[in-house]
Order: structure tokens, then C-alpha cells, then sequence
């Protein structure tokens, strides 16, 4: 088996755009930020002015970094393991992400998650995952 070496915390760079300036700053601030589409009302990730439902335009909005674990996979050709999942947060979109801090055997679908931002080798902040409670097992 080839394994793949991933340092921890060592992600890539996010690509820098005028459109993710708004994004990137709250980020720093600790804050997580969407896009709500002011004609449709939907919210949306991943960011951007036009909504992907109808086309009206959208504004930023403060979203509480929760979430449930839609579905997920672990790497084990990775070195360290890693997680990726799709996660749905509480305002209705389902984003691709990473779930960090936890023991992959002990995750499952629908599981409450919260955010963290990891760093990226910049220092931009990289939105992921941590199961809600990392105390609590949800296979009992």
C-alpha cells in the first residue's frame, strides 16, 4: 500500500479573489460567514454573489458553525489519517469539509459537528469540522 504524507495542519492555500475577502477577514475573527440569497431566501455554500437557486443576488450572514454529519470517508492512505465529509449546517446548506480532532471510528451519520478553522500554510483560515461533544460516542 502507498502511503501519502500529509503533515498535520498543513493545508493548502485557499485561492485569494475580491469575491472571498469578506469570507477570509471574518475567518481571522474567529467568525463563519454565508451567503443568503436576498430574492429566494436560500442559503448557500460554497460562497458567491449570484445564487446557484435563482440567480438574485446575495448578501453575508453570520452562520453558528453547526452542523450534522451528512456522510463521510477516511483516507487511511494518508499519513495522518484523515477524515473528509459532507457536512449540513444548521442554515441548510451541505458543504465539503474535513473532520478533524476525533477518532474516526467513532463517528456516524447525523452526528452533531461544530466548526473550527484549521490553518492553511499562509495562515488562512480553513473551515473544518469536530464532533459537538468529543466526549460523547454515538455508537453505544
Amino acid at each position: 500500500m502507498t502511503r501519502i504524507t500529509l503533515r498535520d495542519g498543513d493545508w493548502p492555500d485557499p485561492p485569494a479573489s475580491p469575491e472571498a475577502a469578506p469570507f477570509v477577514e471574518a475567518a481571522r475573527e474567529g467568525r463563519f460567514l454565508l451567503r443568503r440569497c436576498t430574492a429566494c431566501g436560500k442559503a448557500h455554500w460554497y460562497p458567491r454573489a449570484l445564487c446557484p437557486f435563482c440567480l438574485g443576488e446575495t448578501a453575508w450572514e453570520e452562520a453558528s458553525g453547526n452542523g450534522t454529519i451528512y456522510s463521510f470517508t477516511v483516507l487511511t492512505r494518508e499519513d495522518p489519517v484523515r477524515t473528509v465529509a459532507y457536512v449540513t449546517l444548521a442554515e441548510g446548506p451541505t458543504m465539503l469539509t474535513s473532520l478533524v480532532e476525533c477518532d474516526a471510528q467513532a463517528l456516524a451519520i447525523g452526528q452533531p459537528v461544530r466548526l473550527v478553522f484549521a490553518r492553511s500554510r499562509n495562515g488562512t483560515p480553513v473551515p473544518c469540522f469536530r464532533p459537538a461533544d468529543p466526549s460523547a460516542s454515538p455508537r453505544s
